[in-house]
């Protein structure tokens, strides 16, 4: 099935507005959890979201592009709902990610 370039933008709005709802209702999962399973978290879709607007010549701070993916402002995100790293966790960001 050919799709146009139209619809296919549509299509993929669609599903990054859905990801970002379903991360802003999936507060219990860190961001190190989802950076060492998948190699991203909800700073990198913002910082995606920001490049994307940086590249269209649209302004969006960073601030604004964290508050469009967290719900919230990211400071309050991380008051409300991030966790200590654990041990564990910050072990296999190394091995995952060295130097992040």
């Amino acid at each position: 099935m050919a799709i146009d370039d139209k619809t296919r933008t549509e299509l993929e709005a669609a599903a990054f507005r859905r990801l970002v709802e379903h991360l802003k209702a999936r507060t219990d999962v860190q961001n190190i959890d989802l950076m060492n399973l998948a190699g991203f978290c909800r700073n990198c879709l913002s910082n995606w979201l920001k490049d994307a607007a940086d590249a269209q010549g649209v302004p969006l701070s960073k601030d604004e592009s964290r508050e469009a993916v967290y719900g919230m402002p990211y400071e309050t995100w991380k008051a409300k709902y991030q966790g200590t790293a654990t041990p564990e966790q910050l072990e296999a960001m190394k091995k995952v990610h060295p130097g992040h």
